[in-house]
């Protein structure tokens, strides 16, 4: 009876964390695939389409780093809803953008709520999942990736090609507040962190991050993976309808099967990280999403059919890649300190994620006849970032062992 009623808490509990992580990464990834909408309507290029995908990352991690100073001083709930709320609000507040200056904005104030959701989202997966089964549920809640794909994507698509592109923003927003709303109620208070030991002053939990060689190599497997992908993500869109051949509408098969085969392949992963390792396994991902990432990178026109399963084979090895390694992250801290630390690793993915973003738009360029170019460049860069993961991913361990 006890083991059921945990199981049942246990799963009500990952329901919640991956609907707020659904709402997180949609809001984030719908501007993608509205890229050359956007940048049709504000008459913009594509360094200035990088800046409203890079202000969002940017302003969320530079709350990420605040977030060390008081993440885990605080009830996680409290924290969480507090965080999901401004979120909610700042997408609302892109519904309502006139012109690229306001949404420009609105996105910053955006990020700057939703910069410690992702660490609030995995330190309370790190806090109350065992380590042996940590993989499992990393992936359960990262599938939100997968869905987000499959259904908000496609979704959003839709609502910007029939009504405006404001609408996406407006169905999110609102979606957003239902899930506070659950999560308002169904979440218990989360002081298991607390109950550990006296919480570390702001300053001594940085030093206690800096001065970690372990952690500190966690921080740098992060941004490394961060880089690896989003020089390339934020440009598929724009490359496959310019270059590909894809229209407006077909974008909606990339994002429909790459998610339905992610959202399965997510939870695969989980469960392999936790029979055979999470290293383990994250050093064959990363090896082996070179391929698609030069694929994706180096298309011409290419008939339907073979541009969806390249994006696919993309997005279910590139995004793979997260499920053990965010996994064996949380493990190199703590409980008491692993919201600090979680809320510093959310600022490294989101400062280089904004970074990569930002690099990518410099080397990309628009020519004359509609197409973008150098794209194949930044898929180089991109797959020799991901070969220097792969020496790292070996040195990190886990203060948490597997049973």
């Amino acid at each position: 009876m006890i083991k059921t009623a945990k199981r049942f808490n246990e799963t009500v509990l990952l329901l919640i964390l991956s609907a707020i992580n659904f709402a997180y990464i949609l809001d984030f990834v719908i501007v993608m695939p509205l890229g050359p909408q956007l940048m049709r309507i504000f008459q913009i290029d594509a360094t200035q389409f990088a800046l409203v995908v890079s202000s969002y990352t940017i302003s969320a991690g530079i709350c990420g780093f605040a977030g060390i100073f008081f993440i885990d001083r605080f009830d996680r709930k409290k924290a969480l809803l507090t965080s999901f709320g401004g979120f909610a609000l700042g997408t609302l507040l892109c519904a309502l953008a006139p012109d690229y200056l306001f949404l420009l904005l609105a996105r910053i104030v955006t990020g700057l709520f939703g910069g410690v959701i992702s660490a609030l989202v995995y330190s309370i997966v790190g806090d109350y999942i065992p380590y042996e089964r940590r993989g499992s549920a990393m992936g359960k809640v990262m599938a939100a990736f997968a869905v987000a794909s499959v259904m908000g994507v496609p979704a959003g698509i839709w609502l910007a090609a029939e009504f405006s592109w404001h609408t996406p923003f407006l169905a999110l927003g609102i979606f957003s507040a239902v899930v506070f709303a659950a999560a308002l109620f169904g979440l218990p208070p989360m002081r298991i962190h607390l109950q550990q030991k006296q919480t570390m002053k702001p300053w001594s939990a940085l030093k206690t991050i800096l001065v970690n060689p372990n952690q500190l190599r966690a921080l740098v497997l992060m941004m490394l993976m961060m880089i690896a992908g989003f020089t390339v993500i934020p440009f598929i869109s724009p490359f496959f309808v310019a270059n590909v051949g894809m229209t407006e509408m077909e974008l909606v098969y990339n994002y429909l099967v790459g998610g339905g085969f992610t959202f399965i392949s997510s939870q695969i992963i989980g469960r392999l990280a936790d029979r055979y390792g999470k290293r383990q396994l994250l050093v064959l991902l990363c090896a082996l999403s070179i391929l698609p990432i030069l694929l994706v990178t180096h298309l011409g026109v290419t008939p339907l059919p073979w541009a969806v399963a390249a994006s696919t084979l993309f997005f279910i090895l590139v995004s793979g890649r997260n499920v053990p390694g965010l996994a064996l992250i949380t493990s190199t801290v703590s409980p008491e300190n692993r919201g600090s630390f979680m809320s510093f690793n959310s600022a490294v993915q989101q400062l280089s994620a904004g970074l990569a973003t930002l690099i990518a738009g410099v080397i990309i360029t628009a020519g004359a006849d509609g197409k973008l170019y150098d794209f194949g460049w930044v898929g180089i860069l991109a797959s020799a970032v991901s070969i220097l993961t792969i020496p790292l991913v070996r040195r990190i361990k886990p203060v948490e062992k597997e049973m």
